[in-house]
């Protein structure tokens, strides 16, 4: 099962446990393990604990160390057991994870307090870990991909910079009716029936065709609302997204939507306050520079993702592995980190963000299903091509982050450490790493496309809201500011750090 391991400093703990162990595969990424150790051992960890004990136990009626061993063993007997099973378990489970051939990746599933003491006989326990699934590496080399690359050019950098002035422009109160694009404080509650479900309060929002939460969509909202004025109350229908409760999925819920007030657009003009308001730009040539490398960048992620794709359905197409439901489900949030993390550094606003994060979360099964089959495949062929993440990468990625984010390198860091999203960012450096491989390594056309610059948020304005009232705040993309107190800006990337 093992082999030993030499060490000089303390050969007796070196000596490896003697195991019998059982292991079986009720799913392809589960392994259920039986460990036995037999009483000889169990003996050996008991005598090792006693003589370290011996020598420096306190019993009434005796100088310290000087007890009879036999009273140290009765006294310090349930302390001593208690010891040696969480040495026997940590032991024995190192050595069954080193020796094993599956690829851990959770930890060990069991419960301490229902595993039997150690005594006599031997002691046995039982444990579920989740591996990584087994499959064939898939031929990577001599693809063929179809590359688009989107041409940037004067008229998509004037469409972006209108958005710009647009979620700039001042927008004020009317008695008129409502239109797509207008800006509206809204309250909106959403029923069962005459249940109240959640609520929302003194919502700003863009009217678009569609309103989209976290774990819903209002797809008629527009429609609905479009036409009606200041005071006015109206229901539209609410289409709720994948869940893993199938009894929600099945609920009929309606939004109420009282507007608290309409806004129509007055000012669209680029003045020298709204100049150094954006970044403390001297001239609108600079600006629409800045605005142009913004847009290369967003284009280079699009076509990025878009041959990742491609990538990844071709290699998906030869292997066959099945996921288990509680991997999927705790993996949704790690998948949303990933690609949050990926569009924060490729320059993309905060609504945008939000936009794609609430269509993954309405869909979070199948998305994250998808996603992870994806880094399973990528994360074998990195370890077969010894692929990883370098330092100087982390940091080229945690600096691009907190340009986009206003936010210092080390405050970027230090929330990124916090929110335990540096996992998220390896794996996001060394599946990019993989799919780049790939591609040197394929037969590609590239395809010259226009770039779509319409507005992203359009056809759904995405809120940071969820109907069931389980919102995660992980989930949900930082603030740009960590005091919360400067205005949001729709330009990505717009701060002075930046532009530096």
């Amino acid at each position: 099962m093992s082999t030993s391991i030499d060490s000089p400093e303390n050969a007796e703990e070196a000596t490896p446990l003697q195991l019998e162990v059982q292991v079986s595969s009720p799913q392809a990424c589960v392994r259920d393990v039986v460990v036995t150790v037999p009483e000889s051992e169990v003996k050996r960890y008991l005598k090792d604990a006693y003589d370290e004990l011996v020598p420096e136990a306190q019993v009434p009626g005796f100088r310290s160390g000087r007890a009879p061993r036999r009273l140290v063993e009765k006294q310090f007997k349930d302390r001593v057991v208690e010891q040696v099973k969480g040495k026997l378990l940590m032991d024995s489970l190192s050595q069954v994870t080193e020796s094993q051939d599956f690829s851990a990746i959770s930890e060990p599933d069991f419960d301490y307090n229902s595993i039997p003491d150690p005594g006599e006989g031997p002691f046995s326990f039982q444990f579920s870990i989740e591996v990584r699934p087994e499959f064939e590496t898939p031929n990577w080399k001599g693809l063929e991909l179809t590359k688009p690359v989107e041409n940037i050019d004067d008229e998509a950098v004037t469409a972006a910079l209108q958005r710009v002035l647009k979620d700039r422009a001042s927008f004020e109160a009317t008695d008129e009716p409502a239109e797509l694009g207008d800006k509206l404080v809204v309250n909106i509650r959403f029923k069962e029936g005459d249940e109240v479900i959640s609520t929302m309060e003194e919502e700003s929002i863009t009217l678009a065709p569609a309103l989209s939460l976290s774990d819903a969509v209002c797809e008629s909202f527009g429609a609905d609302v479009a036409g009606k004025k200041e005071g006015d109350t109206v229901t539209t229908a609410v289409t709720l997204g994948d869940s893993d409760d199938e009894a929600d999925s099945a609920r009929t819920i309606t939004a109420e939507v009282e507007l608290v007030e309409v806004q129509k657009l007055e000012n669209v003009e680029l003045t020298s306050d709204v100049l150094e308001e954006l970044g403390d730009f001297e001239t609108e040539e600079e600006l629409r520079e800045f605005v142009k490398d913004s847009l290369v960048r967003q284009a280079e992620y699009r076509t990025q993702q878009a041959v990742r794709q491609k990538v990844t359905n071709l290699l998906a197409e030869s292997v066959s592995f099945e996921l288990p439901e509680d991997l999927v489900r705790r993996q949704t949030n790690r998948e949303l980190q990933r690609r949050v993390l990926e569009m924060r550094r490729n320059g993309f606003d905060d609504t945008t963000i939000r936009g794609i994060v609430n269509a993954l979360q309405q869909n979070a099964r199948a998305s994250t299903e998808a996603a992870l089959r994806e880094h399973f495949v990528l994360e074998q062929i990195a370890e077969e091509e010894s692929i990883d993440a370098e330092p100087q990468e982390f940091e080229s990625e945690i600096m691009l982050i907190s340009q986009q984010s206003g936010q210092s390198l080390r405050a970027t860091r230090a929330r990124l450490e916090k929110t335990g999203q540096m996992d998220a960012l390896r794996n996001q450096i060394v599946e990019r790493k993989v799919i780049e491989l790939v591609v040197e390594n394929a037969k590609v056309t590239e395809e010259e496309i226009s770039a779509d610059m319409d507005d992203p948020n359009k056809d759904s304005y995405p809120v940071s809201h969820s109907v069931f009232g389980t919102k995660a705040e992980s989930e949900i993309p930082e603030a740009k500011y960590e005091d919360n107190s400067a205005p949001e800006s729709p330009l990505p990337g717009s701060s002075e750090q930046d532009k530096d």
